[in-house]
């Protein structure tokens, strides 16, 4: 469960067509090479979920996802007892005829058990170790967040009725976190920590040619200059490179080849998730935005050529 060099890592994410860019391909490199798991934060959108789903495309493992929400507890995560087949084993065991000093010994064994991500990833079987990504974990109650810290330490839970399950093969561990709140300090300390941002002009030209192949580069760098603008505006919540991709993809299926104030007005919806946001676009003039978008492409090439 390796890469080559930090070289392979971009090599190996541009052929899943997730553009890494230098500073992510190292931390990655790092930390499979040093076996820590990786904290990505940064604001939604901007593709953390999607480096476990790509590494675990790349491994060829499989990926476990712990989606993190308010409330979520330690039992939810790892595992419950399969209560409807120990009710029915009970059942069964009372037709056989079994002692009443019998009846039930044997209902909180392995084969009762259903696993929740957390303890699938530790008894994960398969020739490679999975990927266990553990999405928006500031969502996560303090309590949740300590005992994950304890998982995250050796890998190993005690289940009482059973005893000391461990890893018999670590998993390669993504933290995702949008910030909504603070972390403590520990659970960082465990991993290689890195801020995601909105891409570049460049950057997110290279993504969207590489998510949407057949899309004119005029198109491409409309959009792309479109969205930089949109990311200065004081909205309710910014659009994503998942946006991006979108609305691309929706441009793209009305067969658009320039932008326009009717063409997108019509697609709002596609990047702005909120009346309010999308309402003042609306109100700033959006054949003034377009024509910035044109101005901002055209400067951004001019410096590359």
């Amino acid at each position: 469960m390796t890469f080559e060099s930090i070289e392979d890592v971009e090599k190996k994410f541009g052929g899943e067509g997730y553009i890494a860019d230098r500073t992510l391909a190292t931390t990655i490199y790092l930390a499979v090479a040093l076996g820590k798991p990786i904290f990505l934060e940064g604001e939604p959108g901007v593709g953390k979920t999607e480096v476990a789903k790509v590494m675990a495309s790349i491994l060829g493992t499989e990926l476990i996802r712990l989606q993190c929400y308010e409330g979520l507890d330690a039992n939810t995560a790892l595992y419950e007892w399969n209560y409807p087949r120990q009710m029915l084993e009970l059942r069964l065991e009372e037709a056989r005829g079994l002692d009443k000093e019998e009846i039930g010994q044997n209902i909180f064994g392995p084969e009762f058990l259903l696993e929740r991500p957390l303890l699938k990833a530790i008894q994960y079987e398969g020739d490679k170790p999975p990927v266990l990504l553990i999405d928006e974990v500031d969502r996560s109650d303090e309590e949740f967040e300590a005992f994950l810290l304890e998982v995250l330490s050796d890998f190993q839970i005690t289940i009482p009725e059973i005893g000391t399950v461990g890893a018999s093969q670590v998993p390669f561990v993504v933290l995702t976190s949008n910030r909504t709140r603070e972390l403590h300090d520990a659970l960082k300390r465990r991993c290689l920590y890195l801020w995601i941002d909105y891409p570049t002009f460049e950057k997110e030209m290279d993504i969207v040619e590489s998510r949407v192949p057949k899309i004119e580069a005029e198109l491409s760098g409309q959009i792309c200059g479109f969205m930089q603008l949109m990311r200065t505006r004081d909205f309710y919540k910014k659009p994503g490179v998942a946006e991006t991709i979108d609305w691309a993809l929706a441009l793209m299926s009305m067969q658009t080849k320039d932008l326009e104030a009717s063409a997108v007005d019509a697609t709002l919806g596609c990047i702005l998730k909120y009346k309010e946001d999308i309402e003042k676009v609306q109100e700033d003039g959006l054949a003034q935005i377009i024509e910035k978008a044109h101005m901002l492409r055209q400067r951004v090439t001019k410096q590359q050529g």
